[in-house]
């Protein structure tokens, strides 16, 4: 193994400034590779350690045990280029690469397509893992293809129909295939002005709808149908309910607020007093839609 890929993992890393609730225990092992070799050579570390694998990207919809990880975790967040094609209105962009800020520069291209995703706070990768949406629309729909990569070094080239999509959910969550790359059909052709109004209104629509002045992983279990979680869990009374500085948000139901010095078990707790209510009242299991990780 390289020098420089032993220099590039580091052992006991917090994790806590890595995700977006601020809560959570260390990396056993953490590496943050800039490019694809970097990636190559982090999976080659593992595979000759044995250890388990965690992906990180932006940290936005994680909940890490107070407890850390054990194994290696590896953030794919400064794997970062993107390119607009104009002849074919293709947009390919690196795991990375916030799906937010390319949603604004598409945006101002007169591109239409992301304009649902200016306030998504996940990478490119997330989104593809997750099929991401927003405003009655999804990743999914857009999706060319996607480049995925798996601890033994195999690439492969993975069309929608392959990634098994239903709501927020893929075959590609729960294993250790990373997606480096994904390339989306957008509609180009639009004036700037068009596709801008779009997209500041559905950032208002959020901001006027959603808490973001405490720290939160965004909507928290999936929608049940027919009711919005948030729905229902407003109607049991649980808005500002907490547990330790853990709080159910005033403004949306479906979000749960670090209010300064939560424990990833505080968020936990709550997430299960939730569904306990929830499943009691209204006989519905509400499924996380944050994933938790390490040991709770």
């Amino acid at each position: 193994m390289s020098q420089s890929i032993e220099h590039l993992i580091k052992p006991n890393v917090p994790l806590a400034s890595q995700t977006s609730y601020r809560v959570g225990g260390e990396a056993e092992w953490y590496v943050a590779p800039k490019n694809a070799q970097e990636l190559e050579a982090s999976l080659e570390w593992y595979l000759s350690h044995d250890l388990p694998l965690t992906l990180l990207g932006a940290g936005s919809n994680l909940l890490v045990s107070d407890r850390g990880m054990s194994g290696l975790v590896i953030c794919t967040r400064h794997l970062r280029s993107y390119e607009f094609d104009a002849e074919t209105g293709l947009l390919t962009a690196d795991a990375g690469e916030p799906i937010a800020r390319l949603a604004w520069k598409a945006a101002k291209r007169g591109w239409r397509g992301l304009e649902w995703a200016v306030g998504i706070p996940g990478t490119v990768g997330g989104a593809v893992v997750m099929n991401a949406g927003a405003h009655n629309q999804c990743l999914a729909a857009l999706l060319v293809s996607t480049t995925v990569l798996s601890p033994d070094g195999t690439v492969a080239q993975l069309k929608p129909e392959d990634l098994g999509y239903a709501y927020r959910t893929s075959n590609l969550q729960g294993n250790n295939r990373i997606v480096t790359r994904a390339t989306f059909q957008l509609q180009p052709g639009f004036t700037k002005a068009e596709v801008m109004a779009t997209a500041n209104q559905n950032w208002t629509q959020r901001k006027n709808s959603q808490p973001y002045h405490l720290p939160s992983c965004g909507s928290v279990f999936r929608n049940p149908q027919p009711h919005a979680a948030g729905w229902l869990i407003e109607q049991l009374g649980l808005k500002g309910h907490k547990i330790g500085d853990a709080q159910v948000a005033h403004r949306h139901a479906n979000f749960i607020l670090n209010c300064g010095k939560a424990t990833a078990n505080d968020i936990f707790e709550l997430i299960r007093y939730i569904q306990e209510k929830v499943e009691y009242h209204w006989s519905v299991s509400l499924e996380p839609e944050v994933k938790l990780v390490g040991e709770f």
